[in-house]
């Protein structure tokens, strides 16, 4: 089992800059792929970044190429999302995932609970 809890969601303007957390915890929680989605009200759950356990495969969704960073600190069981140049289509609540294997569609095995993202124009 691995549990998952995101930080960092809060308001913001459009231009600005925020990250985002997800600390994990559990047996073997160090040796899974962790990734980002998110879900904006209406819509569905959407891939946004993932990183491979070691760090060294990272993926990105074609809309936040270039604005966002996905990283990770194994030694604090904790893995980023930098984000830059937000929108306000980059609203949504963020949740952080984990699976053993690193992938784009949603079906990571475990999931947090989200941290809410808003980006004013």
């Amino acid at each position: 089992q691995v549990q998952l809890v995101e930080s960092g969601g809060r308001l913001v303007q459009a231009g600005g800059s925020l990250r985002l957390s997800c600390a994990a915890s559990g047996r073997n929680s160090i040796r899974y792929a962790m990734g980002w989605f998110r879900q904006a009200p209406g819509k569905e759950r959407e891939f946004v970044a993932a990183i491979s356990w070691s760090g060294s495969m990272t993926y990105y969704a074609d809309s936040v190429k270039g604005r966002f960073t996905i990283s990770r600190d194994n030694a604090k069981n904790t893995v980023y999302l930098q984000m830059n140049s937000l929108k306000p289509e980059d609203t949504a609540v963020y949740y952080c995932a984990a699976d053993r294997t690193i992938k784009t569609d949603y079906t990571w095995a475990y999931w947090g609970q989200g941290t809410q993202v808003t980006v004013s124009s």
